[in-house]
Formats: structure tokens, sequence, C-alpha cells
């Protein structure tokens, strides 16, 4: 009879696979139906054992992870800004770097004035739901091309009870109206980027964008004038060597005032302007930006 497997045994093996520390932590804690932070509760509990189905479930999520399988979709579900939302393989897993994105919405759209915002390739959701948690008297339209990225964007908004309007569209080809902000993360990789093969299990049509990159970036940006206020601002993330391209690309649409911003790593990650300088018809939306490159 095999002896029992205890917590720290299961660790061990895990690292021993080759399995980052804080991944096995998480699947382990997600298989023991426990919080996904709660790694000190695994130092406190390293000599309870499991079952011989659980550690037969933990060496399949491991060998999974190794797969490149990202965590988000093994535990089907991933932290974002405050926000738990439920993630599965019909959108990309939401990356911390995305986060300054929303900072820097936040930091344009008024506290309590009412506004129009839009966020293009919603994905999970992430943004959209983000943006609407933290400015709850705004409008927030999440628009995605994928009716199956749309249906888990509307279960996280239906589950975080967030009033977040779902649109299906090619970018805003069919969106209607018109925003003070706009904003996206789209893809944004080359077709033939190396990294791409450590993405394969994300589909593919939320990262890649043509050769360089850029195709659905230029589409967003030609489309954005006729549905921006006067002030209002694109916000868009891009790779970390994309930005000067990005800042033409905007500049080239007509947008002003266009900025770049950093993400914590100190990556040139998001690129913004502002469509026509006037602020003075729509004061209540701010023309500053922390980073200029």
């Amino acid at each position: 009879m095999a002896e029992p497997v205890t917590l720290a045994h299961a660790l061990r093996h895990a690292r021993q696979m080759g399995l980052e520390r804080i991944d096995a932590h998480i699947l382990l804690l997600h298989l023991l139906g426990r919080p996904h932070h709660d790694r000190a509760w695994l130092l406190a509990h390293d000599q309870d054992t499991l079952t011989a189905a659980q550690w037969a479930q933990y060496q399949a999520l491991c060998a999974q992870r190794l797969d490149a399988v990202p965590v988000a979709y093994l535990t089907g579900c991933k932290e974002f800004f405050g926000l738990h939302l439920q993630v599965d393989a019909r959108v990309l897993d939401p990356r911390p770097d995305t986060e300054t994105l929303v900072e820097w919405a936040l930091e344009l759209l008024p506290a309590a004035a009412p506004c129009r915002v839009a966020d293009l390739g919603t994905g999970s959701g992430a943004i959209a739901l983000a943006l609407q948690s933290q400015r709850p008297q705004a409008a927030v339209t999440a628009v995605d091309f994928s009716a199956d990225a749309l249906a888990v964007a509307r279960a996280n908004a239906q589950r975080l009870q967030l009033p977040v309007q779902c649109v299906q569209s090619s970018w805003l080809a069919g969106v209607p109206g018109v925003f003070d902000l706009i904003v996206s993360n789209p893809p944004y990789i080359r077709e033939d980027d190396p990294h791409m093969p450590a993405l394969r299990h994300e589909p593919r049509q939320a990262l890649t964008s043509g050769r360089d990159g850029l195709d659905d970036i230029r589409t967003i940006a030609a489309q954005a004038p006729v549905h921006l206020a006067a002030g209002g601002w694109l916000l868009l993330e891009h790779g970390w060597d994309q930005a000067e391209a990005v800042q033409a690309i905007l500049r080239g649409a007509g947008l002003q005032g266009v900025v770049s911003r950093q993400d914590l790593a100190g990556q040139w990650r998001c690129t913004g302007g502002q469509w026509r300088d006037a602020a003075a018809c729509n004061p209540a939306m701010p023309t500053y930006s922390r980073t200029v490159k």
C-alpha cells in the first residue's frame, strides 16, 4: 500500500517537475478549495495528506501547467484590479501589466460626473469591469468580435453585479454613439513572434495582428475619431517596443497630446491621445499624463 502523500511532499514533487513555486502553491490551494492567496495555510498544514484521487489530480494539474496552460485556465479564475474574474480558454488570461491601462483611464475619468466609456476587445471583461467598479456613474460598453468572449464577459458582469453593456462588433464598426474614453488591449504580437508557442493555449486571434503586430491598432485609431466626443481620449496597450510606432499611428489619425506610459517594470506599455485640443468643451476630462515619451 502506498504511503500517504503530504502537502509538503506534493509541493516538493511539483518543484522537482520544474514548476514555479507560486504556481505549485496556487494549484494545490485550488485543489483543496482554499483561497489562492492563503500560502501561509500550506506551511501550517504541510503534514496534512492528500487522498489518492487528490494526488492524481494535482499531478495532472502540474503536468498541464508545465505544458504552458495558464494557471487561470486551470483554476477557472483570475484576480484583476481587485475583482475575481471567471476565466477560461475562450479569453486571454488577464495580465497585471494591463492594470497600467486601467489606472491611466481612471485618472482621466471624472470621479462623480456621468461619462461614456468603451472597452474594445474586452475578452473576460477585465478592463470594462474594473472601470465600472471604480466609476459607478459611468456608462461602460464592453465590445468584442467573439461571441464566446462576450459570453464570459457577460457572466462576469452578472456575477459581479456591474451594469456593463456588452456589444458584439469588429472594434467600433458596429458600436453606436460617441464616448468620452475609448480603451483597448488589442492583439499586438507579430504573427512570427518566437514567443507564440508559449501562448499556444490562449486564443490566437486575441494575440497576433499582422506582420508587425499593429494591424488592429491601426484599425482602432482610424475608427476612433468619429466615436470620440470633443476632448475624449483613446488609450491603447501595446508591446514594450511599439510605443513610438503607436504614437505615430495616433498622430496620423488626428489625435493630439499623444503620450506613452510605462508599466511597473519600466516598459513602455500604453499610449494615448486626445481627440482635438478641446478640454474646454469637456472640462471634466483632464489632459495630463505622468509619463511622456
